[in-house]
């Protein structure tokens, strides 16, 4: 399953009614709800008017001149009823009414009025009190004719500029203060959270932040969804089973691989029951600090029992389950351990049918420890695996909805070339497949671009331009025909569908296969997958009586194959019936093998003569085929492609194989399963 899954059916009706989105509400973070009153916004436009009649005249004030106009246009003109001299500084100029009236001073005839009287009309500054005083001496001698003036002399305190020049720092160090705090408090970055560090991480959905995500958007997963739809049940009739004696499940461990689709089935259970549902990652606990983890455990277990009936969901617990004693870095004053020890005592010391259930995902259940998982903390453990074929179709068909599909597509042909994907690769083979189109210019996705993802996602993006040799190109020509010549004539390697010998990713050449989808495998099975896997390497022995180092994916995977065979499976002659593998998981910090050195030996020497026996049944077969085999390899050299008709018409039907499920003729371009690189 994909992690998340977006429903672009119809409008739900409990959606109806909601006010549309628009740029403002995405710009400010609104999600579609009204601004909330504030208090602050009175203060903010209180100051705001403050200011600005402060700083702002409105054009009631006076007009600032120079001495020359004034002297020249004002002052010679005898139409000065007044100077006022102001703190040394500025002097102001009273025009007589009677003059105001004249067009020059058209500006100013709305001027000069305030709350206190008539004012002035024109100011000009003055540096120096002595140079002033002389200057309109001296323009009055020049000029006798005019009324002598005398000017007078204020001085005004600045009431607003002292107290401003106060009230600023304290505005100031109020409002650093309030950000430090804020900081510390709640905000991110290195310091913050000081004060709220302890607190629980938990991200809450509850009413007013719905999920829309239900069980109809999880594919799949029959078996998981029946008993995680208990749950739900639960918490919205807790009655039905409480009135019987029953007890509602304190827990439920999702246990699976990645991507098949815990997380997604823990938010359909939150978009299901409409309860409080609070949801966490096991690293939200884990903390630098001291008893932060427990504080937090305390603070999340608290808050859901205030919201009681609720459902606390808490992802990739391993990062606090982790089975106590075994991390050998750290000794007893372990964080985790307290954590775990803290998590521990309050999912055992809730009430009974307190209504606060935990849910908890991870894919590494065999680490966590034994006391997380008894009963009475983890009741169930609901197990999600990789969907079979059937839930494959189901997948496709959910992730296939907001796709525009060609008529070739068929859910069905698309399970059959998928497997052992999980939920999340199929959304990424949904994906890459529209890309694809796109970047074809296709107006549809169609079947090929399907399969051209399946390849893609497997096998990595082809390198037609890289650069190879003629002779390096045989080499993995043969290497490949190698491969697909054994797994055609032994009777349980797993059927070829397509082999190239175009670069794709660190690969130089692929095959692929379509396995058969079994639970359990015999010694007869994986002898066959190992003798074919070393068809490459026995072809080039064959053929150039040497080797290369193009088989090195191919021997890694037969050694890892041979010795869990014989350590964990007990298929070996010697060591019969004998398994040295631990579900635990607490050997992984054991200084010392489970086995003495005299069983390591056999155990190595049972390997070697396991890998030795199927090599040179692959170099009999070979010899036994050569024609077909260089038939083969000539194809490939010459197409660069080859596909399963091509090895019928060389080697013949297969007279033990099963019929392949999918028409052979379909496969154009591409087709899947298992990428064998070299």
């Amino acid at each position: 399953m994909s992690e998340e899954i977006k429903n672009n059916t119809a409008q739900k009706p409990e959606e109806k009614g909601k006010r549309p989105k628009n740029s403002f509400d995405t710009m400010f973070g609104n999600k579609g709800k009204k601004p909330k009153f504030n208090i602050y916004w009175i203060y903010g436009l209180i100051a705001v008017a403050f200011f600005g009649i402060q700083f702002f005249n409105f054009g009631s004030g006076p007009i600032l001149i120079t001495w020359d106009k004034f002297e020249k246009d004002i002052l010679k003109a005898n139409e000065v009823e007044k100077l006022v001299v102001v703190n040394s500084k500025t002097v102001n100029i009273y025009i007589k009414k009677d003059k105001l009236n004249l067009p020059k001073y058209r500006d100013v005839q709305k001027r000069g009025s305030s709350f206190s009287g008539p004012g002035a009309q024109y100011y000009f500054e003055v540096g120096s009190m002595e140079v002033f005083e002389k200057r309109l001496e001296d323009a009055q001698k020049e000029n006798p004719e005019i009324a002598k003036i005398t000017p007078s002399y204020e001085t005004k305190e600045d009431w607003f500029g002292t107290l401003l020049g106060w009230i600023i720092p304290i505005i100031l160090l109020v409002l650093l203060y309030l950000f430090i705090f804020r900081r510390m408090s709640g905000g991110g970055g290195p310091g913050g959270q000081i004060f709220s560090i302890g607190k629980s991480r938990a991200q809450l959905f509850d009413k007013e932040t719905s999920i829309n995500i239900n069980f109809n958007d999880v594919a799949g997963l029959a078996e998981a969804k029946v008993e995680i739809m208990e749950i739900v049940d639960f918490l919205k009739n807790p009655q039905k089973y409480t009135q019987l004696g029953g007890k509602i499940p304190k827990g439920a461990l999702l246990v699976g691989p990645p991507g098949t689709g815990k997380t997604l089935l823990a938010k359909a259970v939150a978009g299901e029951a409409h309860v409080p549902f609070f949801s966490l990652s096991g690293s939200d606990f884990v903390e630098m600090f001291v008893g932060v983890g427990a504080s937090r455990v305390r603070d999340l277990f608290k808050q859901a029992k205030e919201k009681s009936p609720c459902i606390v969901f808490i992802d990739e617990i391993d990062a606090i389950g982790r089975a106590r004693g075994k991390n050998p870095n750290m000794g007893s004053n372990d964080e985790r351990e307290n954590t775990l020890n803290q998590l521990l005592t309050e999912m055992d010391g809730f009430g009974t049918n307190s209504g606060v259930i935990i849910l908890a995902a991870t894919n590494r259940a065999d680490i966590l420890d034994r006391a997380l998982m008894r009963a009475g903390r983890f009741d169930r453990q609901i197990h999600v695996e990789l969907p079979d074929l059937n839930e494959r179709s189901d997948i496709f068909k959910v992730h296939l909805k907001p796709l525009k599909l060609g008529s070739d597509v068929d859910t069905e042909f698309l399970a059959k070339q998928t497997p052992g994907f999980s939920g999340a690769d199929i959304a990424n083979v949904c994906n890459e497949s529209a890309l694809i189109a796109a970047r074809n210019n296709g107006t549809l996705v169609e079947k090929k671009d399907f399969l051209s993802a399946i390849d893609r996602i497997v096998g990595g993006l082809e390198k037609k331009n890289k650069i190879i040799s003629f002779q390096e190109k045989k080499t993995i020509a043969y290497h490949e025909a190698g491969h697909a010549t054994i797994s055609w004539l032994l009777r349980y390697a797993n059927p070829l569908i397509k082999v190239t010998i175009i670069p794709r990713g660190k690969a130089l050449g692929a095959a692929w296969y379509l396995p058969e989808e079994r639970q359990i495998t015999t010694t007869e099975q994986l002898l066959d997958e190992m003798c074919a896997t070393l068809g490459g390497r026995a072809c080039e022995d064959v053929i150039f009586k040497m080797i290369s180092t193009g088989a090195l994916n191919d021997l890694e995977r037969v050694t890892k194959q041979a010795y869990a065979m014989i350590v964990y499976f007990g298929m070996s002659d010697k060591l019969k019936n004998i398994s040295f593998y631990d579900s635990s998981g607490q050997a992984d910090y054991a200084f010392t093998k489970p086995y003495s050195d005299k069983i390591a030996e056999v155990i190595d020497t049972e390997v070697q003569e396991m890998v030795d026996t199927q090599y040179k049944r692959a170099v009999e077969v070979l010899q036994n085929n050569k024609e077909g085999l260089e038939k083969l390899a000539n194809k490939l050299l010459e197409s660069e492609v080859i596909f399963s008709e091509d090895l019928e018409t060389i080697f013949g039907k297969r007279p033990f194989d099963v019929v392949i499920p999918i028409p052979v003729s379909e496969v154009v371009e591409n087709a899947v399963s298992e990428v064998k690189p070299n």
